[in-house]
């Protein structure tokens, strides 16, 4: 599952990328979103492309929540188990999950990062627990990469989204190897596509199940300050590269 990202590109930047305008409401913002370390647990408010308004970059709330509740009420609302954060979005329930079903239609969206981190479980216990190694997936040329996700409009006028996820290819099977899971992310050639109006089910189903090829991504393991609740893990070097003994597989 897709729990952490990084976004580290200037607003500016991300505009000329994108050939959209940065707002915030009805009016231009110059408001800056950087992290080294988006933690989706923390409900950052990130950048995004909605299918409403393609022509701009708006900044949405991480963590899904229906359209009767308020965005502003959010950790109320998350402190509910079964709401797990809204972080995430099965693509296998998107046309029937009672939140999800009114998205999916005319409410999808792209979320620009430079990367994201999933756990590897290295089978190796340590005082009883399970050894889990974070690793940075980014795309080796360096482009950013866009996930796919949808929103809701909240009652206080406010958008929340969630990242859609699919069962694991090959390489994401075999760092995330727990959950098996991966984010659907759209190649640049289809991001029109994916927030195009005229999409039925099987178009968007198609667009899910042909996202980027795998190949064009590279993961490396990093520190496990990612998971410290003591350690503040939002800085630059939470993606530089650590060797671990304990990690058995070819990266």
């Amino acid at each position: 599952m897709c729990y952490s990202t990084r976004q580290t590109r200037e607003r500016k930047e991300l505009e000329k990328l994108l050939s959209v305008k940065a707002m915030y409401g009805d009016i231009d913002t110059d408001l800056e979103l950087i992290y080294f370390h988006a933690n989706g647990w923390a409900h950052p408010i990130m950048w995004s492309i909605v299918q409403e308004e393609p022509e701009y970059l708006l900044p949405n709330m991480w963590g899904i929540m229906p359209s009767k509740q308020r965005q502003q009420d959010y950790g109320e609302y998350f402190k509910n188990p079964k709401t797990f954060g809204g972080l995430n979005a099965k693509s296998e329930k998107l046309f029937d999950h009672f939140i999800y079903r009114y998205s999916w239609e005319h409410q999808r969206c792209l979320i620009p990062v430079d990367g994201f981190f999933e756990p590897h479980n290295t089978k190796v216990k340590v005082k009883g627990k399970d050894f889990k190694v974070p690793f940075y997936f980014r795309r080796r040329n360096g482009d950013p990469l866009y996930l796919a996700g949808i929103y809701t409009n909240t009652a206080d006028g406010r958008r929340t989204f969630a990242v859609l996820t699919k069962d694991a290819t090959p390489k994401f099977e075999e760092i995330h190897n727990d959950k098996k899971r991966r984010p659907v992310i759209i190649d640049g050639e289809n991001m029109d596509s994916w927030l195009f109006h005229g999409n039925n089910e099987s178009d968007v189903t198609e667009l899910m199940e042909d996202d980027l090829w795998e190949g064009e991504l590279e993961a490396h393991p990093v520190t496990r300050d990612l998971y410290s609740r003591s350690v503040d893990s939002n800085y630059p070097d939470i993606i530089e590269k650590v060797d671990y003994p304990e990690i058995s597989i070819d990266y």
